[in-house]
C-alpha cells in the first residue's frame, strides 16, 4: 500500500517548495514548511486523535527526498473518508479510501511505478482507525510555525515487530507516524508525518501531509471505477 490513508491505517496510520528548503537531514526531521516548537505542558494528557465522521480539508502532500509537493484533499462523509494527492498533471497522483468498512488504495502515478492496481482490504472502518489512535503516545503540546500559527498536540503512533519485552532484541519499525491535532479539538488534523514500509514507493520511506483548512462539515467520497465495490 502506498502513502496517505493506507499508511495511517498501517499504524493501527502557504508552504515553500521543498527545492527551496534547507538540506535534508534525515527521515523524520521537522519539515521547513511547518517548524515546531515544544511548549510546556500545563494540563493532563489530552484525549488522543479521533477522525470525525464528517469533515473536509485541503492542503499539500510533500515527498521531500523527491522534491515533490502536490495539492491534497481529505474528506469524510457519514464515516467514509477519502484522501487524494496530486492529479493527472502532477508527478504523483493517488487516492485512498475507507469506504463501506473497506480500505482501498489506488496509485495512478508515482515515479518508477508501472503497475496500478486498486488494493482492497475488507473489514476496516472508521471505528477501527480511531481505536488504533487510542493507543497513540502523547509527545507534547507544540506550535506549528506557519501562517497562521497553530497550537497543536503532537501524538506518535507506530507498529514495531516483533513485539518483545524491553531489552536487547532485534526490532523492526514497521510503521511510524507523527500526528498533530488542534489542541482544542482532537478531531481537527493539521499535519501528519508517515515513516515506514507503508511508504514503500518513496526511497526514504517518509511522506508528509499538511492541511491548510479543516472543516467539520460533510465532504465528498467517491469510489474510483477501477476499484471493486464492497461485497
Amino acid at each position: 500500500m502506498s502513502a496517505a490513508l493506507a499508511g495511517v491505517t498501517a499504524l493501527v496510520l502557504a508552504a515553500p517548495p521543498p527545492a527551496a528548503a534547507a538540506p535534508r537531514s534525515g527521515a523524520g526531521t521537522v519539515p521547513p514548511f511547518a517548524t515546531t516548537a515544544t511548549r510546556q505542558q500545563a494540563s493532563p494528557t489530552p484525549p488522543p486523535p479521533r477522525l470525525p465522521r464528517d469533515f473536509r480539508g485541503k492542503g499539500k502532500w510533500i515527498v521531500r527526498d523527491l522534491d515533490i509537493e502536490v495539492p491534497f484533499t481529505w474528506e469524510g462523509r457519514d464515516g467514509d473518508s477519502q484522501m487524494t494527492a496530486g492529479g493527472p498533471q502532477y508527478p504523483i497522483w493517488f487516492t485512498n479510501l475507507i469506504y463501506h468498512d473497506t480500505l482501498y488504495t489506488l496509485t495512478y502515478k508515482w515515479p518508477g511505478l508501472t503497475e496500478h492496481p486498486c488494493s482492497r482490504i475488507p473489514g476496516f472502518s472508521l471505528e477501527a482507525l480511531n481505536q488504533g489512535f487510542e493507543n497513540a503516545r502523547f509527545v507534547g503540546p507544540e506550535t506549528l510555525r506557519r501562517t497562521p500559527q497553530r497550537r497543536v498536540n503532537h501524538w506518535r503512533v507506530g507498529v514495531v515487530l516483533p513485539q518483545l519485552p524491553p531489552g536487547n532484541h532485534p526490532r523492526l519499525p514497521l510503521a511510524l507516524g507523527d500526528i498533530y491535532v488542534d489542541e482544542r479539538d482532537p478531531g481537527t488534523f493539521w499535519q501528519v508525518l508517515q515513516f515506514g514500509v507503508q511508504n514503500l514507493y518513496d526511497p526514504e520511506l517518509d511522506e508528509w501531509l499538511v492541511m491548510d483548512t479543516f472543516e467539520h462539515r460533510p465532504g465528498t467520497v467517491t469510489l474510483p471505477r477501477r476499484c471493486e465495490p464492497p461485497r
